[in-house]
């Protein structure tokens, strides 16, 4: 696992450790939930949303990657 560093404004930082403690959660795992939430995957995420929209028809390239972006969309929507 990874670390970073971060520097918050600081009605930023409290609200962050008031909500990590409201939902009995770490901070941490809020961050990582909102930045998957805005879409940010690891690339083995976004290789299976490829390997899916693939698989759903026999597409050539450039028709893969619409239906590719079309599913990104989707997925980061929570569909």
């Amino acid at each position: 696992m990874g670390r970073l560093t971060i520097t918050l404004a600081s009605g930023t930082h409290r609200a962050l450790k008031e909500a990590a403690a409201r939902q009995n959660r770490s901070m941490a795992s809020i961050i990582e939930e909102s930045l998957e939430l805005r879409g940010i995957q690891p690339s083995n995420t976004v290789g299976q949303i490829v390997a899916n929209a693939r698989a759903r028809s026999p597409l050539d390239s450039a028709q893969a990657m619409t239906l590719a972006l079309e599913e990104t969309r989707r997925f980061r929507k929570g569909d």
